[in-house]
């Protein structure tokens, strides 16, 4: 099982990062010039996150705005995976 992270690595992680954390989970919201690249952003995200067996949540909403919160819900919390993976995303968005 991974390793949870703690409040002082979770804090210095998100340092300088368009991420956020709420609770066990941290969280980022993009905003695209229309429906259809939010949705195209979705499956690119989708795809890599299938790829690396980790999931984000992702909401669609509005008709431009992409919501998507990260965490290891097998470890109970945080991990460096978590961060990976976004910034996996990041890099797709």
């Amino acid at each position: 099982m991974a390793e949870l992270l703690s409040d002082e690595e979770i804090a210095g992680r998100l340092d300088g990062s368009e991420w956020t954390r709420e609770g066990d989970e941290i969280v980022r919201e993009w905003k695209f010039d229309d429906f259809a690249a939010a949705l195209a952003f979705v499956n690119r995200v989708g795809e890599a996150a299938e790829e690396a067996n980790h999931h984000p949540d992702i909401l669609l909403h509005g008709w431009n705005k992409v919501r998507m919160a990260l965490t290891n819900h097998s470890a109970g919390g945080l991990t460096a995976a978590d961060f990976e993976m976004a910034a996996k995303f990041d890099r797709l968005g």
